[in-house]
């Protein structure tokens, strides 16, 4: 029985939707002698009337409508992008614009240098290639300012230590860091300078109270041979 209504039901709706006629908004009606038609589907209405005398009285009715339907537009989707397998050092990105009037989505995907720079350092570590590990890992600025703070430098043109040390002061712009290195070495330029101002200001300062003291001594001498002159006079 389920199956029959549910039959029944979907014949009734497609036979309403088929059928079925919109109503019209607006109609045009004709009065004429008393007697009245209406007629669908205008969008003016009319009346007229004839009386006995032979005078006629006609009026126009006209209905204008207007919509304005906004919808929100529909979300663009951004692709899904995976890594695939876990030793490959890419990693997926994707984004998606949407206006009301186009939809942008798209992706990629990115390689990871940091990841791939620790897989090769470790690859040529197992292999007993521990400098070239090194010298792979000194490619990242971080890792190179490292080194030179704990006092071994990072290898260059197959020299270690000191003779490393040497030729990265002479090529220093070979430096992974060379930006950060240049502004560092800038600032410590203008630090030494207003240190050794403010020390040179403090030289003169103190110079100019020793100045000052030993003028002060050769008045207090004066005086005092002064006073020696007459009490030498005075005994004679």
């Amino acid at each position: 029985m389920n199956y029959y209504f549910t039959g029944a039901l979907i014949i009734m709706m497609l036979f309403l939707a088929f059928c079925v006629r919109p109503a019209q908004a607006d109609t045009t009606q004709t009065n004429t002698s008393g007697s009245n038609t209406s007629i669908d589907g205008g969008y003016e209405s009319t009346a007229t009337t004839t009386y006995e005398s032979g005078s006629e009285s006609t009026s126009t009715t006209t209905n204008t409508t207007n919509s304005n339907i906004k919808s929100s537009p529909p979300t663009a989707g951004a692709p899904s992008y995976n890594t695939m397998t876990q030793d490959v050092c890419a990693v997926g990105v994707s984004m998606g614009v949407q206006t009301f009037g186009i939809g942008l989505s798209g992706g990629k995907h990115v390689i990871d240098e940091n990841c791939e720079r620790l897989k090769l350092a470790r690859i040529l570590n197992d292999f007993g290639m521990k400098v070239a590990a090194v010298a792979i890992l000194c490619q990242d600025e971080r890792v190179f300012e490292s080194m030179i703070q704990a006092g071994t430098p990072c290898p260059i043109d197959g020299r270690i230590g000191k003779q490393a040390q040497a030729l990265w002061s002479k090529y220093d712009h070979e430096r992974p860091d060379y930006d950060i290195y240049v502004k560092r070495m800038k600032a410590r330029k203008d630090k030494e300078e207003k240190i050794a101002k403010e020390a040179a200001l403090v030289e003169k300062k103190r110079l100019e109270a020793e100045l000052k003291m030993t003028k002060e001594l050769e008045e207090q001498d004066k005086e005092t041979a002064k006073e020696e002159l007459k009490n030498l006079k005075k005994v004679r």
